[in-house]
């Protein structure tokens, strides 16, 4: 009986020294995601390098996404240039009971952060996901009683099999027991994406109804279409920024906004120009649509595979 205590215990012990020595060399996914926050701003990283940086604090009006990076580990996002000061990034904006929340100054409006109610990254099988839900207030000029308060969600995917950086963000948008609330604005109203200066130089659209669009100013087109996306490069290495409409949103296919000069942008926008919507008392408007930041220039073809499969993989309804 010693005997066999003593073989037991020294196969443990060799055991433990194998698996010991094993470790260092077990594989980690290379996509493996992690969330930081501080009052100013949620970082999701990857191997420590930003995938997103969604900046909350000290912002003039809105909440928004401030950077988002392709798996090589490049920023498609500008904030503030000088131009259009008041376009940051990734940000929804649209205007509420005659308040522009698009723009910023005297006389519109500001999308207060209440805080986070959700911060929290998982891994499985080569996938990995962050997940941000915040809770926020669309206040008009001087005062303090909500326009809208608004549950907002923002899922972050990396996945060792794909180019991309995928992201869901999800919008529902209340109105008062006692209210109704009335929403419109100008044809680029929505949910916007202003490029890097880099991607402002021989940046090229596409998008699923595979049509130029109808001409609005300059190089602005608009298009019922499910998707659109913008190629360009940035310090040579060619990009692709895309968005998608889900097919529960209202007016699907979004009517998408995009440019080429002197700028580059994008806008998934539900027409609001043209067909105002209302949001009835205590009734709440759900939006989704999905951001894609991806290396190389895509095809329509696999924009579209990325689409479908941000379909299948997006976040269930609460």
């Amino acid at each position: 009986m010693i005997r066999c205590k003593k073989m037991i215990a020294k196969v443990t012990r060799c055991l433990s020294l194998l698996l010991a020595a094993l470790a260092p060399t077990l594989p980690v996914p290379a996509q493996q995601l992690a969330v930081r926050s501080d009052p100013q701003r949620a970082v999701v990283t990857a191997a420590q390098r930003p995938v997103l940086v969604y900046r909350v604090g000290d912002v003039p009006a809105k909440p928004y996404v401030e950077e988002i990076y392709t798996p090589a580990g490049i920023n498609l996002l500008r904030d503030a240039p000088r131009d259009h000061v008041h376009h940051h990034g990734l940000m929804l904006g649209i205007r509420v009971d005659g308040v522009s929340f698009w723009h910023e100054g005297p006389g519109t409006g500001r999308q207060q952060h209440r805080g986070f109610e959700t911060q929290r990254a998982e891994s499985r099988n080569g996938r990995s996901r962050a997940v941000l839900r915040e809770s926020l207030h669309w206040l008009a000029p001087q005062t303090d009683a909500p326009l809208l308060r608004e549950s907002r969600l923002l899922e972050v995917r990396r996945t060792d099999d794909l180019p991309a950086t995928l992201l869901t963000w999800e919008s529902q948008l209340t109105a008062p027991e006692e209210e109704e609330r009335a929403l419109d604005g100008t044809h680029y109203y929505g949910l916007g994406m202003r490029f890097v200066e880099a991607m402002d130089h021989d940046g090229h659209t596409f998008n699923a109804a595979g049509e130029p669009g109808d001409p609005a100013r300059g190089t602005e087109r608009l298009v019922h279409a499910r998707w659109a996306a913008y190629t360009a490069a940035v310090d040579d290495k060619p990009v692709t920024a895309a968005l998608f409409d889900h097919p529960e949103n209202p007016r699907h296919p979004a009517r998408m906004f995009t440019m080429t000069a002197p700028f580059g942008y994008l806008s998934a926008t539900m027409n609001l120009r043209d067909e105002p919507l209302s949001i009835e008392p205590g009734e709440t408007l759900r939006l989704r649509y999905g951001a894609v930041a991806a290396d190389g220039r895509l095809t329509p073809e696999q924009v579209e595979q990325l689409y479908q499969r941000w379909l299948r993989e997006s976040p269930p309804a609460d």
